[in-house]
C-alpha cells in the first residue's frame, strides 16, 4: 500500500502540513523514538554547558602565527611555517572546565575556532571592503548569498551588543575586530587564496571558471577553503614513540640527509621538530593550568582530578601513553593539533576502538579500569569532538557543512588477517552513542558478513535511538574501490582491509601499523593518505542540464556560462551529448584551477602535524604535499543532484522525445515561468509539497502533472533506472581522464552533504517537476522526496542498478517511523533490511528514525527541541542548527510506515 503525499499539481494551494508517507499513515499521536539511556552525570553536565555555549572566534592563534611569520621573512618556507605554528600553539590560553576528564581544545572558548588568513582572508572582511568585493566578483562568495544557516542553538546569526556575527555562525568580540582586520590585511596578496587566484587566471578558459562559480554550478574551491580533511587520522607514532621519540626519529633523519641531495628532507625534519616543541609547550601549559586549578580547588575529588590531569599531560608531553586514559588524551591532543594547522572538515578519528583496544584490554585485565569508567571516558570524548568548530564562509559552513565537522568514527570491518575486527571496546563506543547523543563523532559500521550478530544488533539499537548513527557502509565494496584505484601504488588486499571512512562518507586508504605494547605486537589501523576529497567540489548536475536546455546561458542571471553547444536538441541523444559536453568542460577547467590552488597551498601552508602522523612521511622526509604519504591518488570529482538530474532526463525523454506530449520550447517556457508557481524564495519554503501556485498556474497544470508523473528513480522502473546507470557508468569512467596535482587519475565522489540546499536555491524549475529554488534530491542514490512509491526494496533495486565500487562512495538516506522498528522483532527486521541492501551491492545507507510531525513541531518551536538530532547526508546535526533549506528537505523525505 502506498500513499506518497499530495502532488502539487493536484492543488490550487499545497497545504503546508503535507508529509510524504509510504504505507499506512501513523496514528494521531506523534510518536517518539525508543527511549535510550541517559548519559553519566559528568557527561550530561558537559553537554548542558555545550548547549549554553555559542560558536566563538578567537584571534590568539592567527595573531601569533602572523607575527612570527613576519619576523622570519626570507627563511626557508617550511621552517617559517613551523615556527609560525609553534608560536600559535605556545600562546593558546589553556582553559579547563570542572568535571572534564579530557582537556585541550582548538582555542580558549568552549565552541571555539579562528580564521586562518594565510589560507584566505577576503570572505570575513566587511562587505564594503575592497577584498570582499574582489572575492564577490570572482564568484567565490555567490554560494554564501543563497545559503541558509540555522537560527537556533549555538549559531551567532546576528551581531548584538559587543559581539560581531561572522558568516552567520561565529561570534567575535568587538574589541578583537580591529585585530582580525589588521591580521587579515597582512595576508593580502600572500595567502593561498590570493596566490592561487593570481596563477589560476593563466589557465585557458579561466573566465569560464569564474562564470561557473558565479552560477554556483560549482559550490566552492577546495585549494584554500578546506585543503585538508575528508581523511582518516593515524595516531600510531605518538602512541608508539611519544613526542620525544618522534623528535629523535627526526634528529636521526637530519644526521642521514644533511648536506646530501634532496635537501628538502633536511628542512622537513627540522620543521617537524620545531612544530613538536610548540605542541609540547601547548600541552605543558594545560598541565600547569590544571595544577593551578588544583591549588585553588576546595572540593577534594575535583582537586584530585585536576592533579591527575596534570600528571597525564606532563607525561604525554614527552612520552608515549602508559594506559587507556593517557592513550585517549594523546589521541585527542593530536587530533586537535591537526585541526589547528589548517581549516579542516572531515578529519575522521577512524577505527578508534581497534586502535585503543590494546591499551584498554591491558587495563581491564589489570583492574585499572572497568566498564563504567570506560563509558564515562568515551562519553567525555563524544563531548570534546562535538565542541569542534570549523571557521569558514557561510557558503561552506552553512551550505556544505551545516555547522558540522564530520569526525567519523568507524566500527567493525576486518582485521589484517581477514577476520572480524569488532571488539568489546567498540560495543562500548556504540553504547555511549546511545547514552550520550551528540553530533560528534558520528559513527559508521563497516558492514561485513563476518561481523558477529551481537555486534550488528548493537549497531541497530544505536541507530534506532534516533541520532542518525551509525551509518551502514559496505566493507567489501569499499575495498574493491580502493584496490581498483590504489593498486597501482602497491595496495594489496591485506592493506585494503585497513580502510575507514574519512569525513562524512569518503572511502579512505589505511595501513596496519605495529604497536608494541609490553613486548606484544598489535597491528592497529590508521589513515595512510592525505585528504581524499580535495578535487572538484560539488558540480550541480541539474544546473548543468539547465544550461544545456538554454544553450549555455544561466537564465537566473542572464550570464552566458558556456559557449553555444550547437545542438538543436531534436533527439534525446543530442540532449545527453550536450550534457556530457558541458559537464566535461566544467570538470576540465575546474581541475586545472584546483591543481594550481593546491600547489599554492603546499608551498605556502604545507601540512606538518598531519604529515608527521601519516606513513610514510617520516620515513621519506617529505610532507603530504610532496607525496610523502603511502597513497596519493586522492583527488576526486564530486557531484550533487544525481536523482534530480536523472528524473529530469527521464521526464524529457518520455514527454518530449518518446511520447511527444510537449515540445522543448514548451519546457523552456514552463521552466522560466516555474510551472506557474511562486518560487521557494517567495514562499519561504524549500520543499516541493509546500509551494504555492501563482495566478497563471492553470496554464501549466498539464505539463507539470505529466512531468511529475514521468518515471521516477527509486521504484525499480527500468525506464529511468537505465538512464541512471548510463549516467553512473559514464561519470565514473570519465573522471579517470583527468589528472591531479600529483599526476594521478581522479575518481568519482557522490555525496550531497548540505549542498543540495543552496544549489537548489539558484536553480530554476527542472523538467522532473521540481520547482525553482527548492532543494535537489539528497545523497546520490536517494529517491526525490515523495517519489519512491513501491517501498524500500524497490528503492534498493534502483539504487543498485550500477556497480557502486566504481565510485568513492554512494549515499542513500531513508526515513522510518519509530513504530516500524520498535522492539527486538523490529530490530531483526531492521537488520535484515540493511543486510539485503548490502548484499545487493549497495555501498551506504543511513536512517532517520523519526515521526515527521515531530520535525514540523520542532521547526515551529525550536526552543523546545534543543537536543533533537537528525541525520542529513553523511552527518548528524542538532535540528535547531540546520538551515531551513535542509530542514524542509528532511521533513519532505518519504517516511516509511512499513518495511
Amino acid at each position: 500500500m502506498s500513499n506518497t503525499g499530495k502532488n502539487p499539481a493536484d492543488f490550487k494551494d499545497c497545504p503546508a502540513e503535507s508529509i510524504n508517507y509510504y504505507g499506512n499513515k501513523p496514528s494521531q499521536q506523534v510518536e517518539d523514538r525508543e527511549k535510550g539511556r541517559k548519559p553519566t552525570p559528568r557527561a550530561n553536565k558537559a553537554r548542558e554547558l555545550y548547549f549554553s555555549a555559542k560558536s566563538s572566534t578567537s584571534m590568539e592563534f592567527p595573531y601569533w602565527y602572523t607575527r612570527r611569520w613576519e619576523e622570519l621573512d626570507g627563511e626557508i618556507p617550511v621552517i617559517r611555517r613551523a615556527e609560525s605554528l609553534k608560536a600559535g600553539f605556545e600562546h593558546l590560553t589553556p582553559v579547563i572546565y570542572p568535571g572534564e576528564l579530557l582537556s585541550m581544545g582548538k582555542a580558549s572558548y568552549l565552541r571555539s575556532s579562528y580564521p586562518m588568513p594565510w589560507l584566505s582572508e577576503a570572505f570575513f572582511m566587511a562587505s564594503e571592503d575592497k577584498l570582499y568585493q574582489e572575492a564577490l566578483e570572482s564568484g567565490k562568495l555567490t554560494a554564501d548569498t543563497f545559503t541558509t544557516v540555522g537560527k537556533g542553538g549555538g549559531n551567532v546569526t546576528k551581531s548584538a551588543g559587543k559581539v560581531i556575527s561572522i558568516a552567520g555562525k561565529f561570534g567575535l568580540r568587538l574589541e578583537e575586530m580591529p585585530v582580525m582586520l589588521e591580521v587579515a590585511k597582512k595576508w593580502k596578496d600572500r595567502s593561498v587564496d590570493d596566490i592561487g587566484h593570481k596563477y589560476e587566471q593563466m589557465v585557458p578558459g579561466y573566465k569560464e571558471k569564474e562564470a561557473i562559480m558565479r552560477s554556483v554550478i560549482c559550490m566552492f574551491d577546495s585549494g584554500y577553503t578546506l585543503p585538508q580533511g575528508r581523511e582518516v587520522m593515524n595516531y600510531y607514532y605518538p602512541l608508539q614513540y611519544g613526542i620525544d621519540g618522534i623528535i629523535r626519529i627526526c634528529e636521526e633523519g637530519i644526521n642521514e640527509v644533511a648536506g646530501y641531495p634532496e635537501m628538502d628532507r633536511l628542512y622537513f625534519y627540522k620543521a617537524v621538530i620545531i612544530m613538536l616543541r610548540g605542541i609540547k609547550s601547548w600541552i605543558r601549559n594545560y598541565a600547569e593550568e590544571a595544577r593551578f586549578l588544583a591549588s585553588v580547588e576546595k572540593e577534594e575529588q575535583q582537586k584530585a582530578e585536576y592533579l591527575e590531569m596534570a600528571g597525564i599531560l606532563d607525561h604525554i608531553s614527552s612520552d608515549p601513553p602508559r594506559n587507556f586514559h593517557e592513550a585517549l588524551q594523546m589521541l585527542w591532543t593530536f587530533h586537535v593539533a591537526v585541526l589547528n594547522e589548517d581549516a579542516i572538515s572531515g578529519l575522521s578519528p577512524g577505527r578508534v576502538g581497534q586502535v585503543l583496544f590494546p591499551f584498554w584490554k591491558r587495563d581491564m585485565d589489570k583492574g585499572i579500569i572497568d566498564r563504567a569508567k570506560t563509558i564515562e571516558l568515551l562519553e567525555c570524548m563524544r563531548i570534546k569532538f562535538t565542541e569542534i568548530d570549523c571557521f569558514a564562509s557561510m557558503g561552506v559552513v552553512g551550505g556544505v557543512l551545516s555547522g558540522n565537522t564530520f569526525n567519523n568514527l568507524a566500527l567493525g570491518g576486518l582485521t589484517k588477517d581477514g577476520i572480524s575486527a569488532a571488539n568489546e571496546l567498540e560495543m562500548l563506543i556504540l553504547e555511549t552513542g546511545i547514552s550520550c547523543e551528540t553530533p560528534q563523532p558520528t559513527l559508521s559500521v563497516l558492514y561485513d558478513e563476518k561481523l558477529p550478530e551481537e555486534f550488528l544488533l548493537k549497531g541497530i539499537e544505536c541507530t534506532k535511538a534516533g541520532a542518525g548513527y551509525p551509518a551502514w557502509v559496505n566493507n567489501q565494496v569499499a575495498m574493491e574501490f580502493l584496490l581498483n584505484n590504489y593498486g597501482h601504488e602497491g595496495m594489496q588486499l591485506e592493506e585494503a582491509r585497513a580502510w575507514a571512512i574519512g569525513g562524512c562518507l569518503e572511502s579512505s586508504p589505511g595501513s596496519w601499523m605495529p604497536l608494541n605494547l609490553d613486548g606484544e605486537i598489535y597491528w592497529i589501523p590508521g589513515g595512510s593518505a592525505p585528504a581524499t576529497s580535495v578535487g572538484v567540489h560539488f558540480i550541480s548536475l541539474p544546473k548543468v542540464l539547465e544550461t544545456v536546455i538554454f544553450d549555455g546561458v544561466d537564465m537566473r542571471t542572464g550570464e552566458r556560462i558556456f559557449p553555444s553547444h550547437g545542438y538543436k536538441l531534436e533527439t534525446y541523444d543530442e540532449l545527453w551529448q550536450g550534457f556530457r559536453d558541458y559537464f566535461s568542460r566544467a570538470v576540465h577547467v575546474l581541475t586545472l584551477t584546483n591543481n594550481i590552488q593546491h600547489d599554492a597551498w603546499r608551498k605556502i601552508s604545507p601540512s606538518l602535524v598531519n604529515s608527521m602522523l601519516k606513513p610514510d612521511c617520516l620515513e621519506k622526509g617529505r610532507d603530504l604535499g610532496q607525496m610523502g604519504a603511502r597513497f596519493n591518488t586522492t583527488f576526486n570529482i564530486e557531484s550533487c543532484g544525481n536523482t534530480t538530474l536523472v528524473n529530469s532526463l527521464a521526464s524529457m525523454k518520455k514527454n518530449i522525445y518518446d511520447d511527444k506530449n510537449f515540445s522543448l520550447e514548451d519546457y523552456r517556457k514552463a521552466i522560466l515561468d516555474n510551472f506557474g508557481y511562486h518560487t521557494a524564495q517567495e514562499t519561504g519554503s524549500y520543499s516541493l509539497v509546500d509551494q504555492k501556485p501563482a495566478e497563471h498556474f492553470t496554464e501549466y497544470r498539464k505539463i507539470h502533472r505529466q512531468s511529475l508523473d514521468a518515471p521516477k528513480f527509486g521504484n525499480d522502473d527500468l525506464y529511468v533506472d537505465a538512464i541512471f546507470k548510463q549516467w553512473e557508468d559514464w561519470f565514473c569512467e570519465m573522471t579517470h581522464n583527468y589528472r591531479s596535482l600529483y599526476d594521478q587519475p581522479m575518481y568519482a565522489c557522490q555525496i550531497s552533504v548540505s549542498t543540495h540546499g543552496p544549489m537548489g536555491a539558484v536553480t530554476l524549475a527542472s523538467p522532473d517537476g521540481r520547482l525553482s529554488g527548492t532543494t535537489f534530491s539528497d545523497g546520490s542514490v536517494s529517491a526525490y522526496p515523495g517519489t519512491d512509491k513501491h517501498g524500500p526494496y524497490a528503492l534498493f533495486n534502483s539504487a543498485t542498478c550500477w556497480n557502486h565500487s566504481q565510485s568513492q562512495n554512494s549515499q542513500l538516506n531513508m526515513k522510518i517511523h519509530p513504530s516500524v522498528v520498535r522492539g527486538r522483532e523490529g530490530s531483526r527486521k531492521f537488520l535484515e533490511l540493511i543486510r539485503s541492501y548490502m548484499r545487493k551491492g549497495g555501498f551506504h545507507v543511513q536512517f532517520n528514525i523519526v515521526d515527521s510531525r515531530m520535525l514540523k513541531e520542532a521547526q515551529a518551536d525550536p526552543d523546545k527541541f534543543r537536543s533533537l538530532l537528525v541525520r542529513v547526508a553523511g552527518f548528524t546535526q542538532y535540528w535547531v542548527e540546520l538551515g531551513k533549506q535542509i530542514q524542509d528537505e528532511v521533513i519532505a523525505r518519504t517516511e516509511y510506515e512499513e518495511l
